[in-house]
Formats: structure tokens, C-alpha cells, sequence
């Protein structure tokens, strides 16, 4: 497996030779309220919504200060927006509390209200230049499964299986390469198996997948 995930990581960087997040930022914060945003939510749309509010709220106390439901509303298209305003404004007290500066330390980043590992890896890779694990979001995990690169079906397990898999170097822009394929080609309902470029090492290749969830 050792050598079809370097073939494979081979293909994709050739594939996708500036791989990078879609989220738009300017720094640490942005991005950490931009990334609890995504969850079950597009990054165009994320990116709607929060070039409104990242000309609004400018520091970690402005978010904490917020009005919860004027925050609800600001949010309302991305989705789930009574937990993520809870969250963000919760986040954004306890990084004022400590300073008002983005934790760059993955022990301190997932004790953030609305914060796991796959949040905190994309906020340390994108936001830091630190790279800490391999940020498994959806399409990291349907890519994972269908590649064989992992068995397990949890984030916290596929992210193990792929850091043993491929080296630490590698692991902040693996996230954004699985993405980007996954956007193109491996989409959830209709894989473009003929024009993918790991066709011929892809062990799914040519199966139809209903849906990944």
C-alpha cells in the first residue's frame, strides 16, 4: 500500500500543481470561523457569507461581543447557524480570555467550542505552516475509501491510517489535493472514472457509488 500511496500522491501533485484551501481568508481568525462554517456547508458559500462579516468583525473580541442572534442571522445561509454562532462567539471569548490570538497548538485549538482535528489541522497547515496531521473532511474520507488508502469510516481513523501512509511532509496538502480530485472527478454520486488520472490504481474504479456519508 506504501507504494500505491506514493504513486498516487505522484499522480495527484502532477494533477493539481498549486493545490490550496477555497476558503477565503487574510489570517488565523478569519480562517477558523471561515472552516467552522463549512461544516455541511460549500466554500462558495462560505465565502458569501463571510465577506460580509470579515468586514464587520475584525478581532476576537468583536465576535465575542456579538449579539447571538444578530450573529444567527449573519450566518443564516451557511447552515446550521444556532450551533456555529453559539460556537464561534463561544471561541472567540475563550481566545480573548487568553490573549485574543488564534492558538497555533493543536491542544489548544481542539478545546475551542466547535473545533476538531480536522478544523485545527486546516487552521495550523493554512493559518500557521504547521503541519500536525491530515485534515479528514468529507471528501477526504470518500476519497480514502474508495482509493483503499483506509478501511475505517471515522475521521480520527482515517487520518491515522493516512499519516502512516504518507510522509509528514505531505500531510497538510493532502487534504487539498483529495479535495480538489474530489470536486472534479470523484464526485459522490458520479465518479468521472474515465477521466480520472489514478484510473488505473484506483480500486473502485468504474463501481457507482449512491452516496459516501
Amino acid at each position: 500500500m506504501l507504494s500505491s500511496a506514493t504513486k498516487i500522491l505522484k499522480l495527484f501533485k502532477k494533477e493539481y500543481p498549486d493545490p490550496k484551501i477555497a476558503l477565503e481568508y487574510s489570517n488565523p481568525l478569519e480562517l477558523l470561523v471561515a472552516t467552522i462554517l463549512s461544516a455541511q456547508c460549500t466554500d462558495v458559500r462560505v465565502n458569501i457569507v463571510t465577506k460580509t462579516l470579515f468586514k464587520k468583525y475584525k478581532t476576537a473580541a468583536e465576535y465575542a461581543r456579538a449579539d447571538l442572534k444578530v450573529f444567527e442571522q449573519e450566518i443564516h445561509s451557511a447552515g446550521f447557524y444556532h450551533s456555529k454562532a453559539k460556537n464561534i462567539i463561544a471561541a472567540a471569548k475563550m481566545i480573548e480570555d487568553s490573549g485574543g490570538k488564534v492558538p497555533a497548538a493543536m491542544e489548544e485549538l481542539i478545546k475551542l467550542p466547535g473545533v476538531a482535528r480536522k478544523t485545527a489541522n486546516i487552521v495550523l497547515f493554512d493559518g500557521f505552516g504547521k503541519i500536525e496531521g491530515v485534515a479528514v473532511d468529507t471528501h477526504v474520507l470518500r476519497l480514502s475509501q474508495r482509493l483503499g488508502l483506509s478501511k475505517n469510516d471515522r475521521p480520527e481513523k482515517i487520518e491515522r491510517d493516512l499519516m502512516k501512509l504518507f510522509d509528514k511532509k505531505d500531510w497538510g496538502i493532502l487534504n487539498h489535493l483529495l479535495v480538489d480530485h474530489g470536486r472534479r472527478i470523484c464526485d459522490a454520486k458520479k465518479p468521472r472514472c474515465p477521466e480520472c488520472v489514478l484510473r488505473d490504481l484506483c480500486p473502485s474504479h468504474g463501481i457507482f457509488y449512491p452516496s459516501v456519508k
